[in-house]
């Protein structure tokens, strides 16, 4: 009887101490952001040659990399981008068209062309007005436009080939496909980055940047 105790509470303590891990997990470590330690400089450099657009100041950098119609994208821009702003970062978004899926477009007209109009001219008030009206039915008024205009259109496809750049890089950090992607530099020198689609994910982001 004593040994089958000692097995029945052994078994007991495996299984709580398994729950506990898993809660810790899925509370805490499964939402921590990845430490980039490959492909530093490739990422880097790709994320400086973007058509990025910032309101400043000149602090700690954090990229995102977003679409117009992309939910979780728009929450982070309005959850946290201001806090962050509020703490120093230098915020810059990376707005793109996201490319044709089976011959199916994944991106309108309009869009296509702020997104051209934002690498070229770099006008963080265009990009602040066009993320504050609907999604859907965003007219792009006095914006050139990109389809047609081969100069353009070859700055929209810029940025799809940036992003299709970075994707294996950052999947080699652990980093999968998913948006806002997002890369910073902690307050420790660290480079580090998520898909962040979750919230969950945001106060580490936070806490990374000295943001409360």
């Amino acid at each position: 009887m004593k040994a089958i105790r000692n097995i029945l509470l052994a078994v007991l303590v495996l299984g709580v101490a398994g729950v506990a891990g898993y809660a810790v997990w899925d509370l805490d470590y499964r939402w921590r952001p990845h430490v980039i330690t490959r492909h530093q400089d490739e990422i880097a450099k790709a994320l400086e040659a973007s058509g990025w657009v910032s309101p400043g100041p000149a602090g700690l950098k954090l990229y995102m990399i977003s679409y117009r119609a992309c939910e979780d994208c728009a929450r982070f821009e309005r959850s946290e981008l201001p806090v962050l702003q509020a703490a120093g970062v230098d915020t810059r978004v990376i707005m793109i068209a996201r490319a044709d899926v089976n011959g199916q477009s994944q991106s309108t007209a309009a869009e296509r062309s702020t997104v051209a109009e934002l690498w070229v001219n770099r006008g963080w008030k265009l990009y602040e007005t066009w993320a504050a009206a609907p999604a859907d039915n965003w007219p792009a008024r006095g914006i050139a436009p990109a389809d047609g205009d081969a100069a353009r259109s070859a700055v929209v496809e810029a940025g799809r080939a940036a992003v299709s750049r970075l994707k294996p890089l950052l999947a080699d950090n652990g980093i999968h496909p998913g948006f806002p992607i997002l890369v910073w530099w902690a307050r420790d020198g660290r480079m580090e980055g998520c898909a962040c689609t979750d919230p969950r994910t945001w106060r580490f982001v936070r806490k990374d940047l000295g943001a409360k």
